[in-house]
């Protein structure tokens, strides 16, 4: 109860003989929810504000208990509130930073929930009006910006980034949000590179600013020039690459852990128990069960790397000890506004090479491991939207891997070896493959092998189309560049000529579910087209004469699959031309 009364801003509650007691800002707040202009009767209004502890749930309550009418009438105490704030970033002492900070969090999100329906200018209209707006953001983003590269406190740092991604995040489609033409117009990338670059900043605050950048680079990406994906496609510092590749790769470290421990945990319990005395009947749906929420945003900010800068494709390859076998205090987060868009970032950022000397017996690996293991993750179960939307983010992220020619170049190098541990989704007619057998191999049979988990795990009656095109793509771009090279990579080819074969029997016995949702021939005519490639241009890829015989083998012996699928084709032909 006491904790409902300090909420509303009460120290005491209302008796017969008492008035409730307020805190001191919350009567602040009040007057200036009032028409009248507070610092008439207080000229120290403004001064004494900053000094007090804010109360953001007060203040965000007070913006949406308020009707479109009544805001209106107290828009020139909002916009000399948010002007007072950005005078207030000035100052020397810290504590009305922050409260200034904190304050302007509450504004923008209350204002903008209270006119969700209503235009961006309106919005800029309420919360600083329009002209005074231009001058407004200007001051702002430089005040933010010298706040970010001073060598100052931390916590302030930290509750400036909290400030931008609030600003940026407040509206559901960020192109909507037409307050962020002012921070294209007054750039923070600077800023945000000088965090990646230095590892104690990055260690506190990597995370923020790398989910900063992606969401900046998305701003009306297409329908205008965004200042950030320029200057990001140029970044050639090799700091700066390495600082945004060690946050991501310790994200996604973050996430294969979570998950690995849930398994674990899943596996030792009373469940397991009861499945290995009556069988394995239920195995897929116990595997369902384990679930941990997916991070987009960092996936968000691995693709605009790896599409716009070549450079970044070097950061994939950088190898350091497997994340997660070192422990790391730590550090205290500062109290903020609520983190946006749901995911938690990770505490400290413990793949410095400085803090983790290589080992002989420690695995090394590098980002593009970990992002394959945390794609044979989320690939796993497409049913759910919000995965099927990930698993689509981890294909297109590598259809750029392997357009890239230098991406290809250490994919392919017999020199880099690596035990890659993917997880396999539990099946029924599979056992689970042992962790310890696993040889080192090139990189590119790891990519290999995930996608023929999926085209085998994932056929279904919601069948998922964009996403199995996307995955013969990869194996196509992958093929050419053997081809074009003449790389004869080891592989037991036989596995992906078996998930094929087997994906056309799935399509041609469920023609006509699959022909009233897809144009399932755009797939059939690009799995032809794989075979195609390997039959003429086998011998300049696959690794010995006797690859080629399993491959004729397998053709004849499932002749009748190929068979079947002309038939089809001649059958549909004047409906599908």
């Amino acid at each position: 109860m006491a904790q409902v009364e300090k909420r509303g801003g009460l120290l005491r509650k209302s008796s017969a003989s008492k008035k409730p007691l307020k805190e001191k800002v919350v009567l602040m707040y009040d007057e200036i929810f009032m028409t009248e202009d507070p610092s008439k009767c207080s000229p120290r209004f403004w001064e004494e504000l900053f000094l007090m502890k804010v109360n953001l749930e007060y203040l965000e309550g007070k913006l949406e208990s308020l009707d479109g009418e009544e805001l209106m009438k107290i828009k020139d105490n909002i916009n000399c509130l948010f002007q007072h704030c950005i005078q207030a970033l000035g100052e020397e002492h810290p504590i009305r930073v922050v409260n200034a900070l904190q304050t302007l969090c509450a504004l923008i999100r209350g204002v903008h929930q209270k006119n969700k329906s209503t235009s961006g200018f309106d919005i800029i209209n309420m919360l600083m009006g329009f002209d005074k707006a231009e001058l407004c953001m200007k001051n702002l983003m430089e005040s933010l910006d010298s706040l970010l590269c001073a060598e100052g406190s931390e916590s302030l740092k930290s509750l400036c980034l909290k400030l931008l991604l609030c600003l940026v995040t407040v509206t559901d489609n960020i192109s909507q949000n037409t307050i962020l033409e002012y921070v294209m117009i007054n750039s923070i990338f600077e800023a945000i590179l000088q965090i990646l670059s230095h590892p104690p900043s990055r260690r506190e605050h990597g995370y923020d600013a790398v989910v900063l950048l992606a969401l900046l680079v998305n701003y009306r990406k297409y329908e205008s020039v965004n200042p950030y994906i320029v200057k990001l496609s140029i970044v050639d510092d090799e700091a700066t690459l390495n600082g945004m590749g060690l946050v991501i790769a310790q994200a996604l470290s973050e996430y294969n852990r979570q998950y690995k421990d849930k398994e674990e945990e899943h596996q030792s319990g009373f469940f397991s128990a009861l499945t290995n005395m009556v069988g394995s009947m239920f195995i897929a749906d116990a595997h369902e069960k384990i679930s941990v929420q997916t991070n987009e945003a960092i996936l968000l900010a691995l693709y605009e790397a790896v599409h716009l800068n070549r450079n970044f494709i070097t950061v994939l390859a950088q190898s350091h000890p497997e994340i997660g076998l070192v422990t790391t205090p730590v550090s205290p987060v500062p109290t903020t506004p609520a983190t946006p868009l749901g995911t938690t970032p990770p505490s400290s950022d413990v793949i410095s090479s400085v803090e983790l000397p290589l080992d002989a017996d420690v695995q090394t690996s590098n980002l593009l491991i970990t992002f394959l293991k945390y794609s044979s993750i989320v690939m796993q179960d497409t049913k759910d939207e919000h995965r099927l939307h990930s698993g689509k983010l981890c294909l297109i992220i590598l259809t750029c891997i392997a357009e890239d020619q230098y991406a290809n170049a250490f994919l392919h190098d017999d020199n880099m070896n690596f035990r890659v541990n993917l997880h396999r989704m539990p099946m029924r007619h599979r056992k689970k493959a042992a962790d310890k057998n696993l040889p080192c191999r090139p990189l590119v049979c790891a990519v290999l092998d995930l996608m023929v988990e999926f085209i085998v795990t994932h056929m279904m009656k919601e069948f998922p189309m964009d996403l199995y095109v996307r995955c013969i793509q990869v194996v196509h771009k992958l093929l050419c560049y053997q081809k074009k090279c003449r790389v004869r990579l080891h592989y037991t080819w036989r596995e992906l000529w078996s998930a094929l074969i087997n994906l056309l029997k799935f399509l041609m016995s469920n023609e006509t579910v699959l022909l009233a949702k897809h144009n399932i021939f755009t797939l059939a005519l690009m799995i032809v087209n794989l075979f195609n490639m390997f039959i003429t241009y086998g011998d300049t890829f696959l690794p010995t004469p006797s690859s080629y015989d399993e491959l004729y083998y397998e053709i004849i012996r499932m002749h009748q699959s190929f068979d079947n699928l002309y038939s089809m084709g001649t059958r549909i032909s004047s409906q599908w031309k």
